[in-house]
């Protein structure tokens, strides 16, 4: 005969669902917050859309250093110092992969989108971004693939081809128009 249950289940429910301390303190780890754009990442409507736009300023701002090696230089540290960030932030938000909070990985990618692409129209910013974002959402392959790869690395790396894809075609895009 086993011993009477006394317990009023609090244990389960205490492990199954964290406080709101807990959460408040995963929410706002650095990681967390650099990954999710600052929390922009967690607004309930289009959070990957939204966090893309920190990108732009971005790749302005990269696209601004002149030399085409400096840019690539610049795009390979922001994309690799996503990685860790992202993993640590997967991590925190309890390690589901790819939430869809973490934004950083769109932020890292729009300057591979506009590399080598002067970014002096809004028509061709406009053009650059809905690129992305249709690469970005839509997954052809290899992207998919890609995203399964381990922890902030399938995180980061399917956006980094997701902005080869828009890269290459804004190009064409911009050489078709003349």
């Amino acid at each position: 005969m086993d011993a009477p249950d006394d317990s009023d289940g609090s244990d389960e429910r205490r492990s199954a669902e964290p406080d709101s301390e807990q959460v408040a303190g995963v929410r706002y780890s650095p990681a967390v917050w650099l990954a999710t754009g600052m929390g922009v990442g967690f607004i309930p409507i289009a959070p990957g859309t939204l966090g893309a736009l920190w990108g732009l300023p971005l790749a302005w701002g990269i696209h601004q250093i002149g030399d085409w090696q400096w840019q690539v230089l610049a795009i390979a540290a922001v994309c690799l110092a996503g990685i860790p960030i992202c993993t640590a932030a997967v991590r925190d938000l309890g390690g589901r992969k790819d939430p869809g909070s973490i934004v950083l990985d769109e932020v890292a990618s729009l300057p591979i989108t506009f590399f080598l692409v002067p970014m002096d129209s809004i028509p061709v910013v406009v053009a650059g971004f809905a690129l992305h974002r249709l690469f970005d959402i839509s997954k052809p392959p290899p992207i998919g693939q890609i995203e399964r790869l381990p922890g902030g690395l399938g995180v980061m790396a399917d956006d980094w081809m997701a902005g080869v894809y828009s890269c290459v075609a804004l190009h064409l895009l911009l050489w078709v128009i003349g």
